[in-house]
């Protein structure tokens, strides 16, 4: 199916094409909340309520005319997506996002909303439909999950360079205040203050030396202050699972902005870098210097990524290996607390230690190359 025959569907929600602009401003919302935790069964005479709450022209729709399926059911997220069929003939795709349990914790879902209006605008994503009590709806996107080993292919390493640099162009209103270390600081003082039921989980818990971490976080902070890294609208979580592919378009969509926020462009990289190691967390596919330098032609100059000078390359080389570190600080609190918080059946706290060991095993190589770097500027 073409692009244009997808947007012509996708209008069908937020009015006519005439006025799509006009309504995108008046995004419905419902106060209606489904529980996550329903079978696909329960859900969807649910799914169905919501949608005819929403969207007034399907108020009177039969139920028989909404299917709904399990696209994927993620850590923070539950995604459904529901086809509705309408009278005229119109089959309508789009997708319901119910947000997980908790996640409220390590997500700041205001900021979210904010930042999904703005890069929808600007061609990211999915556009926001709709809004209700524990998530949202959007336009459905007809393409492929990458895969880890999609992301490390020499192939697409330039697409998606160029389009995480579009996405770091982007304005968001607000404070332009880069939210890492804010944010880290938020984790850090959850993660270090909890309790857990279960004895086994206490005990390992207590191993952890909270002491030894913060003065990591206030060691790493004042190293990466003095790069002086560019702040942008970060992703946060430029994981395979987050970019799409529309092969026959080819075009690359960066989707979920759950944890997007004005932060440093190393940061963005550098994590990206480390989700190399897929879902089974092999560390040892993090890109080699060439493999990230392939990477950073392309972000820094799409149109001549031949005329990128090597300082420029060592500069950014060095920032975005520095902020690595700070990505598996990051997400080795935001463990602990999911540890703490989520109902879904995953090993955290397993998942704290596999980063945080993984930090102090780069740490000494890292730092040492920044200070190298710092010296010499």
């Amino acid at each position: 199916m073409g692009a244009e025959s997808k947007k012509k569907k996708n209008n069908i929600i937020a009015g006519d094409d005439d006025d799509g602009e006009a309504m995108a401003q008046r995004i419905p919302s419902s106060l209606i909340s489904v529980d996550v935790d329903l079978s696909l069964d329960e859900l969807k005479p649910r799914i169905v309520e919501l949608c005819k709450d929403l969207f007034e022209r399907w108020s009177d729709l039969d139920a028989s005319r909404f299917e709904v399926e399990t696209v994927s059911g993620g850590i923070t997220n539950l995604l459904l997506k529901v086809t509705v069929m309408e009278e005229t003939g119109h089959v309508v795709p789009f997708t319901v996002r119910l947000y997980g349990p908790n996640t409220d914790y390590v997500i700041n879902r205001e900021r979210e909303l904010l930042a999904i209006r703005h890069l929808s605008d600007a061609g990211f994503g999915a556009k926001l439909l709709a809004t209700f009590q524990n998530g949202m709806v959007q336009s459905f996107i007809d393409a492929r999950t990458l895969t880890a080993a999609d992301m490390r292919d020499h192939k697409l390493i330039p697409e998606i360079a160029k389009e995480v640099r579009k996405f770091h162009q982007v304005k968001i209103p607000g404070s332009k205040e880069p939210q890492l270390w804010v944010d880290i600081a938020k984790f850090f003082d959850k993660a270090s203050s909890l309790r857990f039921d279960d004895s086994k989980k206490q005990e390992r818990y207590e191993k952890i030396s909270f002491d030894e971490i913060k003065s990591e976080i206030n060691q790493l902070k004042q190293l990466t202050d003095r790069l002086k890294a560019p702040v942008v609208f970060s992703h946060n979580d430029l994981l395979s699972g987050n970019l799409m592919l529309d092969e026959e378009q080819g075009k690359l969509y960066l989707i979920d902005f759950e944890y997007g926020s004005y932060s440093y462009r190393g940061f963005d990289i550098g994590n990206h870098f480390n989700e190399y190691a897929g879902y089974d967390c092999d560390y040892r596919l993090y890109p080699s210097k060439d493999g990230q330098c392939h990477f950073f032609r392309h972000y820094l100059n799409p149109d001549g990524p031949d005329e990128v000078t090597e300082s420029e390359l060592e500069a950014i080389y060095v920032e975005t290996n520095t902020f690595m570190l700070a990505s598996h600080l990051y997400w080795a609190l935001w463990a602990l607390i999911q540890a703490s918080v989520s109902p879904i059946k995953f090993d955290y706290l397993e998942y704290f230690f596999l980063r945080y060991n993984e930090y102090k095993r780069r740490r000494d190589a890292a730092m040492s190359l920044a200070e190298c770097f710092l010296s010499r500027s």
